[in-house]
């Protein structure tokens, strides 16, 4: 197997089924974590010098800080409602304590933090929703927590991809520390797939080809992007969502096209409009 997909697991006595901290990632930003709360089951943690989105992918819960608390959120029980989801922010030095008020599927998303900003409740109705591509291009994108909204370091979106469409695409990349045109930014994909004995195929590569290897992703698994372009291709038959976190030295996303495919969605788009007409 690929060293960039994370492959998820059996519940541990936490409910972690899968984890990705910087040092086992080889990076220095992202850590990623998903657990399995089963109803009136418990987590608590807490942030030292990270800042958390606790992002609810589906099921209820209880959330606590130090700062505040929210009962009873979360709406969609499955991610393939397409409903955006409840999620909280909870600065560094911080601590968060989660109770599943039905079975939980909790994702927690990680990156340096300064203690900036409180802890907050991130409702489905902040949330833009937006139609990104044209064609086989399309995907639907829910921003949870961009770069317009308080955070320290965190980046953090999902996507939905139709069966037979590309996402992250034209293939772009964020690799180079070269503001304006282009930031640096580590990236986790979390893949979910429908139905879930399906598939979704993940490319991951650079300009000089150093970096090239595509990926089955499997239900659960986790890709990580520490460089290069990073497109996403789901199969006839299987809807492909993804939960992206990005987080770099500085908080803005300012990407990179592959010249030899930028075209495509010039195309597209075009078709779109004469479609229309």
């Amino acid at each position: 197997m690929s060293r960039l997909v994370i492959s998820s697991h059996k519940p541990d006595k936490e409910g972690n089924v899968v984890r990705v901290t910087p040092q086992s990632a080889g990076w220095k930003y992202i850590g990623f974590e998903v657990y399995i709360l089963q109803k009136g089951q418990k987590l608590r943690k807490e942030t030292v010098n990270q800042e958390a989105c606790l992002v609810l992918l589906s099921g209820k819960a209880n959330v606590f800080t130090q700062y505040g608390q929210w009962k009873n959120i979360g709406e969609r029980m499955s991610v393939f409602e397409k409903i955006p989801p409840y999620s909280v922010y909870v600065s560094s030095g911080d601590f968060y304590e989660v109770e599943a008020v039905t079975n939980l599927e909790l994702a927690v998303c990680l990156a340096p933090g300064k203690g900036t900003y409180s802890a907050r409740l991130i409702s489905p109705s902040e949330i833009e929703v937006e139609i990104r591509g044209a064609g086989n291009i399309e995907r639907r994108v829910h921003n949870i927590l961009p770069e317009q909204k308080q955070a320290d370091s965190l980046l953090v979106v999902e996507v939905f991809t139709p069966e037979g469409n590309w996402s992250s695409y034209p293939p772009h990349k964020h690799d180079q520390d070269n503001l304006p045109h282009e930031s640096y930014l580590e990236e986790t994909y979390y893949h979910k797939i429908n139905p879930e004995h399906g598939f979704a195929i993940q490319r991951v590569y650079t300009d000089d080809r150093s970096l090239d290897e595509t990926m089955v992703v499997k239900n659960g698994d986790v890709v990580l992007v520490p460089k290069g372009y990073h497109p996403v291709a789901a199969p006839p038959g299987y809807e492909v969502y993804y939960l992206n976190v990005m987080a770099g030295p500085v908080r803005t996303w300012k990407f990179h096209n592959d010249p030899d495919h930028e075209w495509v969605m010039g195309s597209r788009l075009a078709a779109k409009h004469s479609s229309s007409i």
